[in-house]
């Protein structure tokens, strides 16, 4: 495996983006000024876009991994990488995701904790909704993980 920082041409990865993150306008309210992180194991398996929202607190905004490739452990060792990479300039590391039963656990499993929720995140913020698991996401949970 390896893990290369996508500098240049970020929206060549919007299909896999799009994987973790349904509207193309709210990934472009981050993307610019975040890094892309792209796991490759022969072909690409993930991306991941990580940004900075004040001096010793980043944010994972995006994980996304091919659906074909989900539950081998690609997912979970992107954020393992990630948790290096920002180690010693980061205190709090935070994610936000869907109130779902199949995401919370997971980063629970990369060691994040819940934090906080923002009320009606996806109903305010997105044109239509998003279901995932057959359940409508309404609330932003977000989880932490300090460092």
């Amino acid at each position: 495996m390896e893990v290369k920082i996508i500098e240049d041409n970020k929206k060549d990865f919007l299909d896999l983006l799009l994987l973790a993150d349904e509207q193309e306008n709210m990934i472009d309210k981050y993307l610019h000024r975040g890094e892309l992180f792209a796991l490759y194991d022969g072909d690409l398996k993930s991306i991941c876009v990580v940004t900075k929202e004040n001096d010793d607190e980043y944010e994972l905004k995006n994980l996304a991994t091919y659906k074909k490739y989900q539950g081998q452990g690609y997912g979970s060792s992107l954020v393992k990488y990630i948790f290096e990479y920002y180690k010693g300039k980061c205190k709090t590391m935070f994610v936000g995701t869907g109130d779902s039963p199949l995401t919370i656990p997971f980063y629970e499993h990369c060691g994040f904790k819940i934090s906080h929720k923002t009320k009606n995140f996806f109903i305010d913020n997105y044109d239509k909704p998003i279901f995932e698991n057959g359940v409508q996401l309404i609330d932003m949970v977000y989880l932490r993980k300090d460092f």
